[in-house]
């Protein structure tokens, strides 16, 4: 071969093609057909040619490097270690495998490694999804410290804002969320050899996108290996869904759990004032059971956690250690969970410790019966997160919680039967939201007209043109239901889309900070409360607000008082004035933490705030906008 002949190089190089990361072999591939047509024009390539040889040379080089053996060795104690045979075989002759397990089985932590073991991750990366920014952070930990090393080598990370993922990197543990954003500029996904989609029995609307979009490009990219992990929730549906895929069940490590219900009122959405009272005589009463043992308590929120916690170290019981867990902490606050020291621990923790994490070392469980569930409101029509009971199944996944050990105790903060009552499995969020938004987000995402994309559930056809006729509304989609640059613009607010249509109306009118203040509080459940036996005095409270223009102005008001009291007081004397303004505190926090998200997300977009308030003319031309 002459080593001066463009021709011959470029053969030679086409030849190494089959050699490079799949991930990057569509790109080099590109490179190289458009150096093929300049040589066959005689057209020098001389420029082109060295920087195509270096990139393929590194390609090369980082998938030599992935497939160096890796020495692993599984856990004993584990149940899923019984399983790696059984898993490796389906993993070699089926592209979907179904792999359902209960909490403490080990699959979350070892499929990774299982995958490994049988030769993934060579030719491209072996993606793990996760509900939870806290969860992939934690998984990515464990999983590193397993093999030896630190996150950002073999084992590597990605969620909002905060990237550990380096060349070396096999195994790469994200967000739903994450890896849906790729499609957007890698339709194929040909950076991944395997995916491992965990938690599917949450039926988010993420998962859910992503069974679905995994579903269809099986036909494209036959050589994907595609692993769905669902607690033992309704697994049939998984793997029919996948054209009768094998199911492997995995069973968990699980003791007796004994029950205690200690109902808070009837229905315990019904008020939440006692409820830091009532955690705090439950973890008395379990630790007259045992002084020393763990407890984890759930809570629907942040700030529940917040006052549940203030309720807690008020009580200065000694060698105890009370800590929150949610996804808005940093990772060296989060990683305390995991690394329990001498003093007794109480652990105040969202639904993320349900089924994405396991907390060592618990014993108890407190048990509110509440979570934030995304709802959308057919009356307000807008999307909201109302604080619901759970079902049975979450129920149940929570009180498994204190099993792992040994026998536990869970508490639960209700009624045995309003937990009989309740139903049998969470509902999929695809049936509980805004098909605007959910339009919308696939329009962004380039997944194609929602009728014809495969949900595991199919929303109605009602619900499908009522989501279309209010897209175009709202000039989020073209004539020809194409995405219009406004359509891209609301996809980048967290909110539905009639409130993101506020927010940018009011960019649009000069009253910025107004529309993200009534945004905000329409996204929250109404702090302004009537108890039965006061109303006339709570509406009297509410009147100083009120404003014969509109409802709208009133909210503004309150938004004032209340921000000027938060600014000149306590928080003591903030709730003082909440209770006696009949306002729920709760409620009220909320809407501040929702107006912060917005105020940073406007930083994003690089909008401008308004310096002055506007005036009432303004307010209301963003408003009718987003609510025609």
């Amino acid at each position: 071969m002459n080593a001066d002949d463009p021709v011959q190089q470029l053969e030679a190089l086409r030849a190494r093609l089959d050699q490079v990361l799949a991930g990057e072999r569509k790109e080099l591939l590109r490179r190289w057909r458009g150096l093929a047509r300049r040589a066959e024009r005689d057209q020098p390539v001389d420029r082109g040619l060295p920087k195509l040889q270096a990139a393929i040379d590194a390609s090369v080089a980082a998938r030599e490097a992935r497939s160096k053996p890796l020495e692993l060795s599984f856990p004993e104690e584990l149940p899923i270690t019984a399983h790696v045979d059984e898993i490796t075989a389906a993993l070699a002759t089926h592209p979907v495998v179904v792999v359902a397990g209960e909490t403490g089985s080990g699959k979350t932590t070892q499929l990774p490694r299982i995958c490994l073991a049988a030769g993934r991750g060579i030719d491209g990366l072996i993606g793990v999804t996760q509900p939870r920014r806290i969860a992939a952070r934690s998984i990515a930990a464990r999983v590193a410290e397993e093999l030896g090393e630190k996150v950002g080598g073999t084992v590597g990370y990605e969620v909002r804002f905060d990237r550990r993922v380096a060349e070396s990197t096999r195994v790469k543990i994200m967000t739903d969320g994450i890896l849906l954003a790729e499609t957007r500029r890698d339709a194929d996904l040909r950076a991944y050899d395997t995916l491992i989609i965990d938690e599917a029995h949450e039926r988010s609307l993420n998962i859910d996108f992503l069974i679905g979009y995994v579903k269809r490009l099986r036909q494209r990219r036959p050589d994907l290996r595609i692993v769905i992990t669902s607690a033992t929730i309704d697994t049939q549906r998984f793997a029919a869904h996948f054209d009768d895929a094998p199911i492997i069940e995995v069973s968990g490590r699980s003791y007796p759990v004994e029950m205690r219900y200690r109902p808070l009122a009837e229905k315990p959405e019904d008020d939440d004032r006692d409820l830091p009272v009532a955690i705090a005589e439950a973890v008395e009463e379990l630790a007259r059971h045992d002084p020393l043992g763990d407890v984890l308590v759930f809570l629907p929120g942040e700030r529940d956690i917040r006052d549940v916690q203030e309720e807690l170290e008020g009580r200065r019981w000694r060698e105890t250690e009370v800590l929150p867990l949610f996804a808005r902490l940093s990772p060296a606050e989060q990683q305390r969970i995991f690394h329990p020291g001498k003093a007794r621990r109480i652990i105040l923790s969202t639904n993320v410790a349900e089924t994405s994490l396991t907390v060592p070392r618990i014993r108890f469980v407190v048990d509110s019966g509440l979570a934030r569930i995304s709802r959308y409101s057919h009356r307000s029509k807008v999307q909201r997160l109302p604080i619901e009971g759970v079902s049975r199944a979450s129920a149940d996944q929570r009180a498994g919680r204190c099993g792992r050990l040994g026998p536990g105790v869970c508490v639960r903060l209700y009624s045995e039967e309003d937990y009989a009552e309740r139903p049998e499995f969470t509902e999929p969020e695809i049936l509980r939201v805004n098909l605007a938004t959910v339009i919308l987000q696939m329009e962004a995402l380039r997944l194609g007209r929602l009728q014809d994309f495969p949900f595991i559930d199919a929303p109605d056809e009602r619900q499908v043109r009522d989501g279309y006729q209010h897209l175009h509304e709202l000039g989020a989609l073209t004539e020809d239901e194409q995405l219009a640059p406004m359509g891209r613009q609301l996809t980048r607010w967290p909110l539905d889309v009639r409130l993101a249509r506020l927010v940018e109306a009011g960019a649009e009118h000069g009253c910025l900070d107004e529309a993200m203040t009534l945004a905000a509080a329409l996204s929250i459940q109404d702090p302004r409360v009537r108890p039965l036996d006061a109303r006339q005095r709570a509406d009297e409270a509410h009147a100083q607000w009120q404003d014969p223009r509109s409802d709208f102005v009133a909210w503004l008001k309150l938004w004032r008082d209340y921000h000027e009291t938060r600014e000149d007081g306590s928080a003591r004397q903030l709730r003082q004035w909440c209770q006696t303004c009949f306002l729920h505190f709760l409620r009220m926090r909320e809407w501040s933490d929702v107006r912060r998200q917005l105020e940073e997300t406007a930083r994003e977009l690089k909008l401008q705030r308004n310096e002055k308030p506007a005036d009432y003319e303004a307010v209301h031309r963003a408003v009718v906008t987003a609510f025609l």
